[in-house]
């Protein structure tokens, strides 16, 4: 869980962002979504979202790189007490179940049709995210380190 059990939008200050290693990286126009990338569950939905993005518009860092622990630093991110995927979007980062649903807006119809969840209190929908993301290594594994992404998708991930 990040601050609270309620998901946020973090925006940056300005100041922080400068200093930040990945300005550069953070100022791109395309969403990035930052996952945990030894996670069996993580993994499999980057792959999910890459097959049904036809536009191309996400982009992927492993929250084990050095410029996702870089961005978590100037959002003011606790990295230790990550359990959650996150869609920076727009200067802005959302996690827990405002990431996964805005994400899944953003791509392929019938897909994107599971944002009506998005009337569903995010209390609830976080409740349900949280007993995911805890038991997630228990229920789809997890790998020794970060796969390396075949080169038909390489250009979809950041490199540190």
């Amino acid at each position: 869980m990040l601050h609270s059990a309620f998901s946020k939008c973090y925006t940056p200050t300005k100041a922080k962002l400068k200093t930040s290693l990945s300005y550069l990286c953070f100022m791109q126009e395309q969403p990035l979504i930052i996952y945990d990338g030894v996670c069996g569950l993580c993994n499999r939905s980057v792959h999910f979202i890459i097959r049904r993005d036809s536009k191309k518009q996400f982009k992927f860092l492993p929250l084990q790189s050095n410029k996702a622990i870089a961005l978590m630093h100037a959002f003011g991110v606790d990295l230790h007490k990550s359990d959650s995927i996150i869609l920076l979007d727009h200067n802005k980062l959302f996690t827990h179940s405002d990431a996964v649903l805005l994400a899944l807006k953003k791509l392929n119809s019938p897909v994107r049709w599971l944002y009506i969840f998005i009337i569903v209190p995010r209390f609830i929908r976080n409740a349900v995210y949280r007993l995911i993301a805890k038991n997630r290594y228990r229920w789809f594994g997890r790998f020794d380190s970060c796969p390396i992404p075949d080169a038909s998708i390489k250009d979809r991930f950041l490199s540190d």
